[in-house]
């Protein structure tokens, strides 16, 4: 038999839980949502749903505006989401610059700022640029998410070989200029979130691999991120995948990782950064020798092969600065994966969506863990669009 702290402590789960029912239902139907809709959606009495209201409303989460077209009776007022009070702030954190977006609460950019940095500088920098934004808004940051390429549990980043850091404890530095919780999430974790947000379904597992600097992949299963026990799923740039007279030397001392084959610097030179535009990539693309893209196209290929036969992958998606080098390079990835080897099945193979800006798995990763709802893909497709 429950006591009364444990039965007050069950009415408080109960009561959070509807409402982030209700404001979930806000935001996939911002502007059209009612509290009507929302008690029949959920099955609340009337009376609920419009203390459920309120409450969000009180707590600068949701904003009514227009009346609903009438269904014969008193006209319901609609509910949108309140974009006018609380902040996202993300940070996308690369080897030479950092990128820092302030997100509303409907999934628009209201801010974004970008600094360059040495290895040197870049901690210095980062710190500045985080307690300007404290300084500017500070009042109205709900949560912060950094991205970054690397292993992370979401508070101190494990090991970067890019941003070369090791046990820094990233999460807890910022969160002391910032006063509101941090968040720490792999780039390519955050890039497969991204992925899966933009569209209304996703089924089956799907592999994400980012191809840039440095390679990576993430899974998604159902459109929500797989990870491992350990916080090191996807780790495969340092696999080996060539050997004898095709494996290189990699920049990790190793030979024949897939980094040494299929990186952008691997295939483009050293002179590549994560920063350049696509047509920078472009005309830097336009002076290698085609036999170098094929190379990194077949070793990249065996890596899909036999993660994809494990998975029973639904689809592979490769996204990150690859993308410039357009429909060739995934031509030669496809061609060499154009068999089905014993027992399984080929797997289609594109591009990432191009819809989502840098920050959408970031910021998502943050919007989810501070309030347990997500955008629809129309919201962040308008969003983006702005």
């Amino acid at each position: 038999m429950l006591n009364s702290d444990d039965a007050l402590d069950t009415q408080a789960s109960v009561r959070r839980a509807n409402l982030r029912r209700a404001l979930q239902l806000v935001f996939r139907g911002s502007g059209a949502q009612t509290r009507a809709g929302i008690a029949r959606a959920t099955g609340l009495t009337a009376a609920t749903a419009s203390s459920l209201v309120a409450e969000l409303i009180e707590s600068r989460l949701v904003v009514e505006g227009a009346q609903a077209a009438s269904t014969g009776g008193k006209r319901a007022t609609t509910l949108s989401v309140d974009a006018a009070h609380h902040l996202i702030l993300v940070m996308v954190i690369r080897p030479t610059d950092a990128r820092l977006a302030l997100v509303a609460l409907d999934g628009s950019e209201v801010d974004t700022r970008r600094i360059e940095y040495t290895a040197e500088s870049r901690d210095d920098l980062i710190r500045h640029a985080v307690a300007q934004i404290a300084a500017d808004h500070g009042d109205r940051l709900l949560i912060a998410g950094a991205q970054l390429p690397g292993t992370t549990d979401g508070r101190s980043v494990l090991e970067s070989v890019q941003l070369g850091w090791s046990d820094v404890p990233l999460a807890e530095r910022l969160e002391s200029l910032l006063d509101v919780p941090v968040l720490l999430v792999n780039d390519v974790d955050a890039e497969a979130i991204a992925e899966a947000a933009m569209e209304d379904e996703a089924s089956g597992y799907r592999l994400f691999i980012h191809i840039g600097v440095g390679i990576g992949a993430a899974v998604t299963l159902d459109g929500e991120l797989a990870p491992g026990p350990r916080d090191r799923a996807g780790e495969i740039g340092h696999v080996q995948v060539e050997f004898g007279d095709e494996a290189r030397q990699c920049r990790c001392g190793r030979y024949g990782c897939l980094e040494s084959a299929s990186s952008m610097t691997a295939m483009l030179g050293d002179d590549f950064t994560d920063a350049m535009d696509d047509g920078v990539i472009t005309a830097l693309a336009a002076g290698v020798d085609e036999h170098v893209f094929a190379e990194g196209a077949r070793a990249l290929a065996r890596t899909i092969k036999l993660i994809a036969a494990v998975l029973d992958a639904a689809e592979v998606v490769i996204g990150g600065p690859v993308r410039a080098l357009g429909e060739p390079f995934l031509e030669l990835v496809r061609a060499d994966l154009d068999y089905a080897a014993t027992g399984t099945a080929r797997v289609p193979v594109r591009y990432a969506d191009a819809g989502a800006v840098i920050s959408t798995g970031v910021a998502q990763f943050a919007l989810t863990a501070a309030l347990g709802v997500r955008w629809s893909p129309d919201q962040l497709r308008a969003a983006s669009a702005h």
